[in-house]
């Protein structure tokens, strides 16, 4: 790389933050794009989002947001939002832009080209997506604009599934259709694509879910990465999934995504997740 005083800042913000290998990513991104940049991990206070970041701005070019501020940086670029973060309600990326801040949410990117990067593209696919929380809502509306012919939101607690379905389809009404939102047990029928969204993987605990039927060539998704198989996937091959897969691959492509906004230019994610598979934990 070239002369890092020269290098632009970016950075991931959050808290906790320690354990974050974002800037492990970003910085392998770089490598293969001759981009020279310095990016940095920021412990914000739970109190003090909004001046940690004014402060990175007053030098820095991008930020990626982790827990658990999305829904602040959210607030902070409402002014400046792609769709795809009003669909979500949440920023993971933020960035200035004639001095404005600007803000993007690339869960959903990430997701969808790890799929499709695992051969389970979701066009014409029936979803069930477990979980109605943060991590969901950013790959509800990427998952309707990759074409599946359904997706099923369910929830331990159903009126907050039914309130995200509401959200989304009062902004894109065409969606009404294929969205549809229930309790946990309140999924019938067989699916192609089964994906965890909820937290319970971070415990190597099983979600709330009764038995759930899976077509042939089906997918079993954990959002969450945990340097072993999840609990999740075990029980998901058990029940005839004919493929398991974790989060890293997402985490990967959003911070790909992530890049491309800031640098104009798409990194390959191969030889990325090929390094971090080498590694256990989190990122």
């Amino acid at each position: 790389m070239s002369d890092t005083r020269s290098a632009g800042r970016y950075g991931v913000i959050g808290n906790p933050i320690r354990h974050s290998r974002s800037p492990e990513i970003h910085e392998q991104f770089a490598q293969q794009c001759s981009i020279a940049l310095s990016y940095e991990r920021i412990l914000a206070p739970l109190d003090g989002f909004e001046h940690s970041v004014q402060d990175f701005f007053q030098s820095g070019k991008g930020l990626n947001v982790t827990l658990p501020f999305k829904e602040q940086a959210f607030e902070l670029a409402s002014h400046n939002l792609s769709r795809r973060a009003r669909m979500a309600g949440a920023v993971n990326t933020l960035w200035l832009q004639d001095g404005q801040l600007h803000g993007c949410n690339t869960d959903g990117v990430g997701l969808c080209a790890d799929l499709r990067r695992l051969g389970h593209d979701p066009a014409d696919r029936r979803i069930l997506l477990i979980g109605a929380g943060g991590a969901c809502r950013g790959v509800v509306f990427p998952l309707l604009q990759a074409g599946c012919e359904l997706l099923h939101i369910i929830n331990r607690t159903s009126t907050k599934a039914h309130d995200l379905r509401e959200h989304v389809v009062a902004l894109e009404p065409d969606t009404s259709r294929r969205l549809s939102a229930g309790g946990l047990d309140d999924h019938s029928g067989d699916w192609d694509i089964i994906i965890n969204a909820t937290s319970a993987s971070l415990q190597q605990s099983l979600p709330e879910l009764p038995d759930a039927r899976y077509r042939k060539h089906s997918l079993a998704y954990d959002m969450f990465y945990a340097g072993e198989p999840t609990a999740f996937m075990v029980a998901a091959e058990r029940a005839g999934a004919d493929q398991v897969a974790d989060g890293l691959g997402m985490l990967v492509g959003q911070a790909a995504a992530s890049f491309a906004i800031w640098h104009g230019v798409e990194p390959d994610v191969e030889p990325v997740l090929a390094a971090l598979r080498q590694h256990s934990g989190h990122i």
